[in-house]
This record gives structure tokens, C-alpha cells and sequence, in this order.
């Protein structure tokens, strides 16, 4: 089996920006935004009343909108893999997902073409979507001829080339002088379509998501929810849960905090639905319950609707992927998986902690903590002294007061002894004259 390289992959790219949804970006948008700006730290309360008045005053709290102006001027990159053998319906997903024709549909003659060659390849298709002014730059990759052959040894090895190289290209864009013209196709998602067997997973299966699980942020997806019965679909996803869990496969969970209840929910929410069972569907069925045309599929016992919640779980999906958790998906990218690939990088050229030059800087750091606990130390027995005298002059005050209180009842004494023997003098005088 042949590997591909990232230059003999195939790039399809739409020159003309696609109209999507009005409320897909635009919830991404405002979800990056939010996320971006952070949450401040709690003060006292009168010190909170001093910050209060002046951030009405200079403008601090405009920072938020600041943000927001920025995203959206920047606008957003976003890589989607979807991985799983043909058939599965992950071209239909991804432009139902984005409610536009992203790729096109392969031949039936052209659908197993590849299983002579018995190749991976990587095709990655590039667009623009434009909403409401904000622009999502979307790359989609796909990997056709995975998982379509008898023996399927080793089929996901070019799949994890393709995200160690994205991975090394960033590194060494890093190191340039100018870093302007990166072309960054590190994935933010992949999509792991399960096949809805009603079993469990395949041993291929837990092999390819154990490899993605350390490289990208993986999401199972059972694939064509309509073909299994609600029971056997909860039985599915429990099953598929506990393989999970037994083999240690790291899938993208949602954080849970305690901080916002409705986020905590949501979140919670979202990790119960998963793996996530999705129906994709291009055209417009009429609605059973309210007689309006929907996106879904037309049988003859019925329809199933692609956004009904009570038929599947796109709009979950949808959710995760685009209005609540995208730029999470971005930032667990950036600070976890390429982190990890770089720090192994690095290391594996022998540039750890060892190295002369972190050494020094390791050195610098712990000598500048040092002199800044002396410097602390000194500052704290200069304020301890201070206080100490200021204690002693406040004493001397006190007994200086006290003393001349005293002095001052003492006077106030005798001019009252005074004033009455004065007194007595003029009654006597008075007295002698009447006589």
C-alpha cells in the first residue's frame, strides 16, 4: 500500500463564497467571540465599586465588543475530516451539515475505483461561506478508500501521516521569520462514521479511533440512523460506549463546570448523545406532524426528518460543531494536540529541559525568584519597623494627652476653688454693709 504525500493529495477549492443557513456562522461567530474574551476575577465589594466606576468611565467594559469586531472582520478557519468507509453517507452529510453542495457526488462506476489501487487518499475540498458579514473559511477532508477492502491492515497510516505532517508544517512555519503566508490545514474535528451494524465496533474501528484519539478531536458518528429501530439504536450506542471506555479511546468530551448551570446542561446533554446518530439528506420531505416541508427521507411506511430530535441526532451534532463548542474544538487543537506533538517533537531532537540554554533560562528564572523573595522580605520588615515606631510615637501622643488632660482638670479645679472663694468674699461684704 502506497502512502500519499500531502502534494499528491487532491485539493478541490470553490472560488465563490457559499450562502449558508442564516444562523450557522453567525452562531459561530457570536460562540468564538464569547468564548474569546474570558471571565474576570472576583473582588471585594468596595474595590469592585472602584473598578465598576471606572470601567464606566474609560471604557473597559467595551471589550467584549472590541472582540467581537475583531472576529468578525478576521473571520474563522475551520477543517472538518470525515473518516469511513464509502457508502456511508459523509458526502451527503457534509453538505446537508452546511445546507450547500461542498463536494460532489461520486459515479456509482467510480465509487470503488480505488480498491484495485488499494489506496488511501486524502482529497480536501476548500470553501467559503459568508453569513450576515461574517466569513467561515471551511476546508473539508475526506479519505476515500478507507475501510473498503478484505484486508484492511495499516489503511489508516496515511491518515495519520497527513495530521503529523499539518502538525510538523505549523512547527516549522513557527520558526520562519515570516509567518504571514501560513497555509494551515491542522484538523479541528474528525468525524469517525461507525456503520449502523447494531453490534459493536469493529476491531478496525478501535484501532483507527485509538490512532486518531492522540492526534485530533474524534467524534463517533453512527452513520444512516433510519436503518435501526429506536431500541436497538440505544443498545448500539451503549454498547459502543463501553467499548470506549474499556479501551481507553480518547473522544472530544465537552468540559462540565459548575459556573454556568445552562452550559453544564447543554454539555451534559451533548455526552449523553454520543455517539451521535446522524440521517443526511439533501432534498425536502413533507412533515407527518405539521403538513411543512422538511429536510429528511420518504419511505413507504413513513418519513424520518433530519432535524426532528426524536429521529436522530443532527441537530446535536450541528450544534457541537458549529454553534456552541467550534472555537473549543479550535483552541483544543492549538493548546492540547499540537502541544503534544511538539513537545514529543522536540524531544525526540533531543531539546528538553536538558538543553544549555533552558538550563540558563531555568537559572535566570530561579535566581530573579529569589532576589524578588529577598526583595519581598526586605520590604515586609521595612513596613514591620515602620509600623513598630509609628506604634511607639502613637503611644507617646497618647500619654502626652492623657497627661495634659490632667493638667487641664487640674486647672479647671482651681479656678472653681477660685470663683468660690470669691464668692464668699463679696456675701461677706455684702453682709457687713447691711449691719
Amino acid at each position: 500500500m502506497t502512502v500519499p504525500s500531502e502534494s499528491a493529495s487532491s485539493v478541490t477549492s470553490l472560488t465563490s463564497p457559499v450562502q449558508a443557513r442564516p444562523s450557522v456562522v453567525a452562531a459561530a461567530a457570536a460562540a468564538i467571540s464569547a468564548t474569546a474574551t474570558g471571565t474576570p476575577a472576583k473582588a471585594t465589594k468596595s474595590h469592585a465599586t472602584v473598578v465598576d466606576s471606572l470601567a464606566a468611565s474609560i471604557g473597559v467594559a467595551n471589550l467584549p465588543n472590541q472582540r467581537h469586531k475583531i472576529v468578525s472582520r478576521r473571520g474563522a478557519s475551520f477543517t472538518i475530516m470525515v473518516v469511513g468507509e464509502s457508502g456511508l453517507g459523509k458526502t451527503t452529510f457534509i453538505n446537508t451539515l452546511f445546507t450547500t453542495l461542498l463536494r460532489e457526488y461520486k459515479r456509482p462506476e467510480h465509487r470503488f475505483q480505488k480498491q484495485l489501487d488499494r489506496t488511501v487518499q486524502i482529497d480536501v475540498v476548500r470553501a467559503e461561506i459568508e453569513e450576515k458579514g461574517f466569513h467561515v473559511r471551511l476546508t473539508v477532508i475526506d479519505t476515500p478508500g478507507f475501510g473498503d477492502y478484505v484486508n484492511n491492515q495499516d489503511c489508516w497510516v496515511p491518515i495519520m501521516d497527513f495530521l503529523d505532517e499539518q502538525h510538523a508544517a505549523q512547527l516549522r512555519n513557527e520558526q520562519l521569520p515570516d509567518r504571514r503566508t501560513n497555509n494551515d490545514l491542522r484538523v479541528h474535528v474528525c468525524l469517525y462514521f461507525v456503520p449502523p451494524t447494531g453490534h459493536t465496533l469493529r476491531p478496525l474501528d478501535i484501532e483507527v479511533m485509538r490512532q486518531l484519539g492522540s492526534r485530533v478531536n474524534v467524534i463517533p458518528v453512527i452513520a444512516k440512523a433510519d436503518t435501526l429501530l429506536p431500541r436497538d439504536m440505544v443498545a448500539f450506542k451503549d454498547r459502543i460506549r463501553e467499548v470506549i471506555a474499556a479501551y481507553g479511546i480518547q473522544v472530544y468530551a465537552p468540559s462540565v463546570s459548575d459556573d454556568d448551570q445552562e452550559m453544564a446542561r447543554r454539555n451534559l446533554a451533548i455526552t449523553s448523545a454520543m455517539p451521535f446518530s446522524v440521517i443526511a439528506s439533501e432534498s425536502d420531505v413533507l412533515s407527518a406532524a405539521t403538513g411543512k416541508p422538511v429536510r429528511g427521507r420518504q419511505y413507504s411506511w413513513g418519513c424520518v426528518e433530519v432535524e426532528n430530535e426524536e429521529h436522530c441526532d443532527f441537530i446535536k451534532l450541528r450544534n457541537l460543531l458549529i454553534r456552541t463548542h467550534l472555537h473549543d474544538l479550535i483552541e483544543t487543537t492549538e493548546k492540547r494536540h499540537y502541544e503534544n506533538f511538539r513537545t514529543a517533537k522536540l524531544a525526540r531532537e533531543g531539546r528538553t529541559d536538558d538543553d544549555p540554554d533552558v538550563r540558563a533560562r531555568k537559572l535566570f528564572a530561579a535566581r530573579m525568584k529569589e532576589e524578588e523573595e529577598l526583595l519581598r522580605k526586605r520590604f515586609t520588615e521595612d513596613v514591620r519597623k515602620e509600623e513598630a515606631r509609628f506604634r511607639t510615637w502613637e503611644q507617646k501622643l497618647m500619654a502626652e494627652r492623657d497627661r495634659l488632660n490632667k493638667d487641664l482638670e487640674f486647672q479647671h479645679a482651681a479656678v472653681k476653688a477660685f470663683m468660690a472663694e470669691v464668692d464668699e468674699l463679696a456675701a461677706r461684704a455684702n453682709l457687713a454693709k447691711r449691719k
